[in-house]
């Protein structure tokens, strides 16, 4: 459960299965042995695609609350200017669910709705990753 970084980004594929990207920052408050409030803040990059991808590119907004489940994804790279490998932990979702009921710019709709996994496009692989033919610019 956070709120949304930045408006999520909508591509389609060439099969025309809908992706959008979408960035979360969750806080998480605690008291340290002095009693003092702590916060801590993590950013979370979300993956959704289909019907779920579209819903949410149509309605959220950055700054808008936004309840996620999903499986956890590995990316791995080697950086070009480098060499070194490189990771990035991520979310594929699942589900998720509206947290608010503000409408801006529309009618809102959906608002405290839920969508239901539909499971990733049919052109994937194993782990969230896309057939080599699909050729997804981000």
């Amino acid at each position: 459960m956070g709120n949304l970084t930045r408006d999520p980004e909508v591509r389609y594929t060439s099969s025309g299965t809908a992706i959008a990207k979408l960035g979360i920052a969750v806080n998480r408050y605690w008291r340290n042995q002095e009693g003092q409030q702590q916060e801590e803040t993590t950013f979370v990059d979300v993956d959704a695609f289909g019907k779920q991808a579209e819903t949410i590119g149509q309605y959220l907004k950055k700054g808008r609350p936004i309840m996620v489940e999903g499986r956890l994804k590995l990316d791995q790279w080697d950086d070009k200017q480098t060499g070194q490998k490189r990771s990035k932990m991520g979310v594929t979702l699942e589900n998720f669910q509206f947290l608010d009921s503000r409408s801006e710019g529309g009618d809102g709709g959906g608002s405290g709705g839920t969508q239901s996994s539909g499971g990733s496009p049919s052109g994937t692989q194993g782990g969230g990753g896309f057939a080599e033919d699909d050729d997804v610019p981000f």
